[in-house]
């Protein structure tokens, strides 16, 4: 039986905070606002720019329920999934007390962000196929979050579902927090059907990678009620403005899922054209599970010089684990040609 107490985990002094009151929070009914010292002229096209947006808008909360098969109540929205971060390392974490968790190579920001917060790390490494390692559950402390980002930043390998609810299992007392920042480009791998099963698991998820939104800044939080319920005492009056929310909302219809969809699989078949390309010039590719791959060369020096004497942007690292390594995001079919052209190029010099 699992006896996870989401409040023994809060910072102590959170829970007899009483969150900011904004004008939204509290409401009213009426013809004339002043309550909230806003100009009441509209300057824009938009309707009611003037005025400060829901903390949680209620058609984006919803319309994010009905794609992620989540509850309205289970939901936060927040500005990217790097507030989100942010935000949980900010309702359970002491500054100079309490850690957290991560498995590297992975997504900088965890280590970061807490790190912004006097927090401390544990770094615990994936093994040499990018797996959790053997008895992590002992070799990470006390710590209070443990992040796993899956499909993995940079490496873009993927980690089982069952390992993942296994993981989950392993810290009851830990929370569990899972990156799905990638999770459209492998669906079937999301275990955010498995929070009415482990009252310790959040589920990080994102509009920036497949939704075309990254300019947007708009993410969101899976948890259960009493991680949502702490987690809402710490958060911004006004996380979610107004643009960003209507953009958000039409980006979640049936039309703009299927747009998203069809986009996906696109980016899937110019990754494979672009990973067959990097096996040939010699290249060893892991297996893609996100919008992008991760490449090792022998002679990686020279390939990241030929990029940019072409113009071409990619992601190379200063970790000694990844220093023969460049990344690369999937791109339009026009895009792609280019790359292919010359990364083809570099096997006649």
């Amino acid at each position: 039986m699992n006896t996870f107490d989401a409040k023994k985990l809060a910072r102590p002094e959170l829970l007899e905070l009483t969150p900011y009151q904004s004008a939204r929070r509290i409401g009213g009914r009426g013809d004339i606002w002043i309550n909230a010292n806003e100009s009441p002229f509209n300057n824009s096209d938009l309707d009611k720019l003037n005025r400060y947006p829901e903390c949680q808008p209620p058609a984006l909360i919803n319309a994010y329920a009905d794609y992620s098969g989540v509850k309205p109540s289970q939901i936060i929205a927040s500005r990217g999934a790097d507030e989100a971060i942010e935000l949980l390392i900010r309702t359970f974490c002491t500054p100079g007390k309490d850690t957290i968790a991560s498995f590297g190579p992975t997504y900088g920001m965890y280590a970061i962000s807490a790190a912004t917060f006097n927090v401390g790390v544990t770094a615990l490494s994936l093994t040499s196929d990018y797996q959790l390692p053997e008895n992590w559950p002992a070799e990470i402390g006390d710590a209070k979050l443990v992040f796993i980002c899956n499909p993995n930043n940079p490496t873009g390998t993927i980690i089982s579902k069952q390992d993942i609810e296994k993981a989950i299992a392993s810290a009851p007392q830990a929370i569990v927090v899972v990156d799905e920042a990638y999770i459209e480009f492998s669906p079937e791998y999301s275990v955010a059907d498995l929070l009415s099963t482990y009252p310790n698991l959040v589920v990080l998820r994102t509009l920036s990678k497949a939704f075309a939104l990254a300019g947007a800044r708009c993410g969101f939080m899976l948890a259960n009620e009493a991680i949502i319920d702490l987690v809402m005492l710490v958060i911004a009056p006004y996380p979610v403005p107004l643009p960003v929310s209507e953009l958000a909302t039409k980006a979640l219809s049936s039309d703009g899922i299927k747009l998203m969809r069809e986009q996906v699989a696109s980016l899937n078949q110019q990754g494979e054209r672009l990973t067959q390309v990097l096996q040939q010039i010699g290249a060893q590719v892991l297996t893609a599970k996100g919008n992008f791959a991760l490449a090792r060369f022998k002679n990686v020096t020279e390939i990241a010089q030929l990029l940019t004497d072409n113009g071409i942007v990619a992601r190379a690292y200063k970790d000694p684990r990844l220093a023969d390594a460049i990344r690369f995001s999937f791109a339009s079919s026009a895009q792609t040609n280019k790359l292919i052209d010359v990364l083809l190029s570099s096997k006649n010099t």
